[in-house]
């Protein structure tokens, strides 16, 4: 019998105090009240895990709370694992959630689970504990991933069942000498892909503004009036180069976020649903992921067949909708994207962009192996020509045999 799911701070008091436990660690109010709750039930091995895939957060914040808490922390620089095995998967599935926006954390949570077991695996450790609540499309992402991994020891979050409240929480930390996010008004959750607020002042969706200061992004820094210019290379489906300029995709995704945010585009807002159909506001910037996928599109237009693309539109959705419910390491993503990598293996170009504010236009959409057509009328005549021979050849021989 497999270990139970933990829903509940009640449940962790089954733990052995004395074999590990590996705890998912962001540094915020949740993940250190966990591993004050961890300690206070006189668990000896605490082994906090934090994976580094471009996130605000400092890894030397994360370490101080970690240490005063008395766990062991670990921090996973997955940057580059995550450009490669998750944000380019996204990129080829043109993974955006209902025509809202690009999905993130879904890409996140996978490896943030995969890295967790891993550890947990190495360590020994007898549980995987998140702090994702209810509200949270998170619960089912990790505890998806977790469960398809095949994780052998108990896994989930106490927070499921029980909703200790933001005072609460503050005031325990401080009496163990940890004051901190005191004044923090939303929830946020960054990575190199994406930076979202969410709950707080943002809860109500009739009625919500977001402070500028919170974008870093997409703020206008652009000088009035002035556009830029750029180039993306795909080779296969993959980003390779920026304005000719051969670059790692974690590089490319960082330059492009700047870059293109200057001029205040890649923002999103919009409804995402949760576990039992409720929906909640999220807030996003991402300026690279706005061009990528939008320049991805064109690429391929250029270079797959109409119907493919009609069909793949459709596989599109069916990805998303797998990865959104906490099962990127399931079968159906898995033949899915087996199709889609199939489509992008056919799609290698570029495309050349105008940046202004508020807006970007094409400038060129190029193909090595193209569909589209430079001269129409050129096209015309030969498609004429070609269609008239056999009727002219059929002419020629009835005059010749009469």
């Amino acid at each position: 019998m497999r270990p139970p799911l933990i829903r509940s701070f009640s449940q962790l008091e089954e733990l052995d105090p004395d074999r590990p436990v590996v705890t998912l660690f962001s540094g915020g109010l949740d993940s250190s009240y966990l591993l004050l709750r961890l300690r206070r039930m006189g668990v000896r091995e605490v082994h906090a895990v934090s994976v580094d895939i471009g996130e605000d957060e400092s890894s030397t914040y994360k370490e101080q709370v970690a240490e005063a808490l008395g766990a062991t922390i670990h921090i996973l620089d997955r940057r580059e694992e995550f450009a490669g095995r998750y944000i380019a998967p996204a990129i080829v599935a043109q993974a955006v959630y209902l025509g809202i926006h690009p999905v993130s954390s879904t890409l996140s949570r996978p490896l943030i689970a995969h890295s967790a077991v891993e550890l947990a695996r190495g360590l020994g450790a007898q549980a995987v504990l998140h702090t994702a609540n209810r509200s949270q499309n998170t619960l089912r992402r990790l505890n998806g991933a977790l469960r398809l991994l095949g994780y052998e020891g108990a896994f989930g979050s106490p927070y499921d069942l029980d909703a200790v409240t933001r005072d609460d929480k503050l005031v325990e930390l401080r009496h163990a000498g940890i004051d901190l996010l005191a004044g923090r008004i939303v929830s946020g959750d960054s990575n190199l892909w994406c930076r979202e607020f969410e709950s707080g002042i943002l809860d109500d969706p009739e009625l919500h503004e977001v402070p500028e200061e919170m974008y870093a992004w997409s703020r206008p820094t652009a000088a009035p009036g002035t556009t830029d210019t750029l180039t993306v290379d795909f080779e296969h489906g993959l980003p390779v180069a920026l304005d000719g300029e051969s670059l790692p995709l974690t590089e490319i995704v960082d330059r492009l976020n700047r870059r293109v945010g200057a001029y205040v585009l890649g923002r999103y807002s919009g409804l995402e649903h949760l576990d039992h159909g409720e929906k909640v506001l999220e807030i996003r910037e991402m300026p690279a992921a706005w061009l990528l996928l939008s320049s991805y599109r064109h690429v391929e237009s250029a270079c797959l067949d109409a119907e493919i693309i009609r069909e793949k539109r459709h596989l599109e959705q069916v990805w998303t909708r797998e990865a959104l419910e906490g099962r990127w390491f399931g079968e159906l993503r898995l033949a899915v994207q087996a199709f889609i990598d199939t489509c992008a293996s056919r799609t290698t170009g570029s495309v050349t962009w105008q940046l202004r504010t508020g807006g970007a236009d094409t400038r060129s959409i190029t193909a090595g192996r193209p569909l589209y057509l430079r001269d129409r009328e050129a096209w015309e005549e030969l498609s004429i020509d070609a269609e008239s021979a056999p009727f002219a050849q059929s002419r020629a021989l009835q005059l010749a045999t009469a």
